[in-house]
């Protein structure tokens, strides 16, 4: 992201090397003729300087124009779409560093070909003023592009994890006691735990977790579940080993979160999961899993009980590990909640590697395809009959096949009977694109009773005949199928007259 005194750089630079190239002038000459070095030049023109005002005047000579001219932000029409862009929102709430975008590079893009980029980039600012996507949004979208850049696998928080059991004398082949994080917190930053002060305010209770940096007390919800519990004890403790700046304190996070924010808050959670769940320990269990012929809910339960976690945090440790050890890198994630009735279904998280795949969050409020284990689970819990043998969970697993694609995923959804502080149930769900690598991985995915279900991806988008979970009519599709006939009846008109 950057500042206001940056964006004058990089539009200063940007003219500069705009005006030296369209004048075919080196560095050289145009040293040469405003008695400036060609090292200073080249620095101005990658919005590394902003030169003093007798040196913007020599600039402004060299090139046979006004002072004001040159440091001005606006320019002839050409130009002025680019000093727009550069002086947009987009590069002021882009994470260009975590990227690996840099001012040269940026004036360096925005020169060879300006026309083009100002125009995607200029779209992209359009739709998302279009779709109402605020700051909140676009900075939890870059979050999932940047997890998406690195595979959702960090070796660098892998190894802090190694490192802090080490010198902690964790023995990370049992479950960490709670205790244990809690002493540690203690004993070496000073933080120390409460668990009833944020229950005495209605206001507060929904909240599971708040850091006063002030007081140096980590204030937890009296109603997490032990897995939850150890979960935030430590991902606070990932914040402070990893000694991460710029945080959120509370698990609900602002609408004035910063991307800095979002993604110390990735990086504490991402060495909470490692440390609770260790990743040769993970891949151990997986290799073993993936002998087996067929599938068991067991394969699920088994861990979530052995390293005492979420399923939200299971699943997403998943997707940390399968890309790197097993050449999984085709994986969606998902997160979905339903009303009393039903009939309606949020996407409340999402993550997609590799490529966008065909479960995605839409804005249009279209209704997401029954057929989704995500969602049959959540019916499923709501049903349930909660007996001595319910293990607090419902685990589903289906082969989805998409509509009219050639397009399969092997689908694990998994329900709790409710989210955090309400009634309302929620599912956690993992997919992967079946590929040869998973089927090599995961002999279970021959078993027959694994149910293959077609599927699509909202009603009004599904040309689906007959289906029996429908619950809004193919509008979109209706639509278009008028248009194609529109076109046919044209076309016909065209040879007729012709």
């Amino acid at each position: 992201m950057l500042n206001d005194n940056e964006i004058l750089k990089l539009i200063l630079g940007f003219k500069v090397r705009y005006l030296r190239q369209k004048n075919n002038l080196s560095y050289k000459e145009i040293s040469a003729i405003s008695g400036l070095s060609k090292s200073y030049i080249n620095d101005i023109e990658k919005g590394k300087k902003y030169p003093k005002p007798d040196k913007i005047q020599a600039l402004a000579q060299a090139f046979n124009m006004d002072y004001n001219d040159l440091v001005s932000t606006t320019a002839s029409k050409k130009l002025q779409p680019i000093l727009d862009l550069l002086n947009s929102d987009f590069f002021k709430l882009f994470p260009m560093k975590e990227f690996g975008i840099d001012s040269e590079k940026l004036v360096d893009v925005l020169s060879n070909a300006p026309d083009r980029l100002n125009a995607f980039i200029s779209t992209i600012i359009k739709m998302a003023r279009r779709y109402q996507i605020d700051k909140e949004q676009f900075y939890r979208i870059a979050l999932r592009s940047y997890q998406d850049m690195h595979d959702n696998y960090f070796p660098d928080i892998e190894n802090a994890t190694k490192t802090f059991s080490q010198e902690f004398n964790l023995n990370r082949k049992k479950i960490i006691p709670t205790k244990k994080l809690e002493s540690i917190l203690s004993d070496t930053y000073n933080i120390t735990i409460d668990r009833n002060t944020l229950n005495e305010s209605p206001n507060l209770s929904s909240f599971r977790s708040f850091f006063s940096q002030s007081q140096n007390i980590l204030f937890l919800n009296k109603h997490l579940s032990n897995a939850q519990e150890n979960f935030l004890i430590a991902k606070e403790l990932g914040f402070q080993y990893l000694n991460l700046g710029e945080r959120p304190f509370e698990t609900r996070l602002d609408k004035e979160a910063s991307f800095e924010k979002l993604l110390s808050n990735f990086k504490a959670s991402y060495f909470s999961a490692a440390l609770m769940m260790p990743e040769n320990a993970i891949v151990k269990d997986l290799h073993q899993a993936g002998l087996r012929p067929r599938w068991h809910d067991n394969l699920v339960h088994r861990p979530l009980k052995k390293y005492n976690v979420t399923p939200e945090t299971y699943l997403q440790r998943l997707s940390n590990l399968l890309p790197k050890h097993f050449g999984i890198k085709d994986i969606f994630f998902l997160k979905m909640e339903t009303a009393e009735e039903l009939r309606s279904y949020a996407m409340t998280k999402e993550l997609h590697l590799s490529q966008l795949h065909s479960p995605y969050k839409n804005e249009s409020n279209e209704h997401f395809c029954h057929r989704w284990a995500s969602i049959n689970v959540l019916k499923k819990i709501r049903t349930a009959d909660i007996s001595k043998n319910f293990k607090g969970r419902i685990v589903d697993v289906q082969i989805s096949q998409y509509w009219e694609t050639n397009n399969e995923y092997f689908i694990v959804s998994i329900a709790n009977p409710n989210s955090f502080g309400s009634s309302i149930p929620n599912s956690v769900t993992l997919g992967l694109m079946i590929t040869p690598q998973l089927k090599a991985a995961f002999s279970y995915l021959k078993d027959d009773k694994i149910p293959i279900k077609v599927v699509n991806t909202t009603c009004e988008r599904c040309s689906m005949p007959d289906c029996d979970n429908r619950v809004a009519p193919p509008v979109i599709i209706e639509k278009e199928n008028y248009q194609q006939m529109l076109a046919e009846e044209l076309k016909k008109l065209d040879r007729n007259e012709s």
